[in-house]
């Protein structure tokens, strides 16, 4: 208990205070400097390591090294790298996903049986790995990893240049139980879009919404390459002025979580893109009392979101970049540089 209470504290004190005077490069280095070689060995990796891409959200046995092997010291340095790689409200929302553990912990009783393995709620077991050196190496990666959490960020020229795949959940969707103060993690992501469903009128229900009864998760999962999803839906252009500002105020809550210089160049990305190109896509009923799904889709951009599980309180949602998840293009343009002549 302990030890949860200074996470809390540190999640605290790093949430109101600005971390971006230090590039993540010093942060990530200076966060290596506190690990023994044992936390070391478990902590860093090659760039091209297959764990760089082993995306995993559901209880999982991970690699990497977690708050249960931190001392405060290293604790509050591993965090700080993580507050300096998202906006005030992503740290925001990664730290209420780890508290909502220990809710998990309450109302699981017994523990569930998760691909066969019993599942023991803990708020510490989240995972740190840095990929590659961050003060030798132009390109290197870190990642931040637990139940309902999956962070993948990649630094070129001390710049993120790649901040998906971006998974966040939240179980409970809706936090009602005696003892715990009522909450609600990924409201904005519901709360918009619902208003932006609900702002439909019948015709353009019927080309959003591809089924009337929600998937079981996410279609993207945890794929290593994903591709366009059918049906793309209803399209941007054939939105009225009220709905595009909605469908843009949505967009944006996820945007937004990210740290500052890269949404600003992830808006742009999508701007470039085209606006216009981008497509709003349904699945379940309208009166949001049943599971339901949505995504926005474009040409480099997939989001998704679906409250399904646990009678529709239970979400997943993720962020993925069609050209440069993990950092794609900066390997691209490495491989080209280094192959052809």
């Amino acid at each position: 208990m302990k030890q949860i209470f200074s996470i809390l504290l540190i999640f605290y004190i790093l949430g109101f205070k600005l971390i971006y005077s230090q590039p993540v490069h010093k942060l990530a280095s200076g966060f290596l400097e506190t690990l023994n070689d044992s936390l070391k060995e478990k902590t860093l990796f090659n760039f091209e390591s297959a764990e760089k891409t082993n995306m995993q959200f559901v209880p999982y046995k991970r690699k990497g090294s977690s708050f249960n092997d931190y001392n405060e010291v290293q604790k509050r340095s591993a965090l700080k790298l993580l507050r300096a790689s998202l906006s005030k409200e992503g740290f925001k929302k990664v730290e209420e996903i780890i508290l909502l553990e220990n809710v998990l912990l309450k109302i699981e009783q017994p523990p569930i049986v998760f691909r066969g393995e019993i599942v023991i709620r803990d708020p510490l077991d989240y995972h740190f790995w840095i990929f590659g050196d961050p003060e030798s190496n132009d390109t290197w990666g870190w990642k931040f990893e637990g139940h309902h959490i999956s962070l993948n960020f990649t630094s070129n020229n001390n710049k993120i240049v790649s901040s998906t795949p971006s998974f966040m959940g939240s179980n409970p969707a809706i936090v009602n139980i005696k003892g715990f103060k009522k909450k609600q993690v990924l409201k904005k992501e519901m709360l918009y879009g619902m208003e932006f469903a609900k702002s439909l009128n019948e015709n353009q229900k019927k080309i959003a919404q591809f089924s009337k009864k929600a998937p079981k998760d996410i279609f993207t999962n945890n794929s290593l390459k994903i591709s366009k999803l059918d049906p793309l839906g209803l399209s941007f252009n054939d939105l009225n002025v009220m709905q595009k500002k909605i469908f843009l105020k949505l967009l944006n809550v996820y945007i937004d979580n990210y740290q500052f210089g890269f949404a600003k160049d992830f808006r742009k990305k999508i701007q470039k893109a085209g606006i216009e190109n981008l497509h709003f896509a349904y699945a379940g009923n309208f009166n949001n009392s049943e599971g339901y799904y949505y995504r926005i889709q474009g040409p480099m951009l997939i989001i998704e979101y679906d409250n399904i599980q646990n009678n529709a309180n239970h979400v997943h949602s993720v962020v993925r970049d069609l050209t440069n998840d993990w950092g794609g293009e900066i390997l691209k343009s490495h491989y080209l540089k280094d192959h052809i002549k």
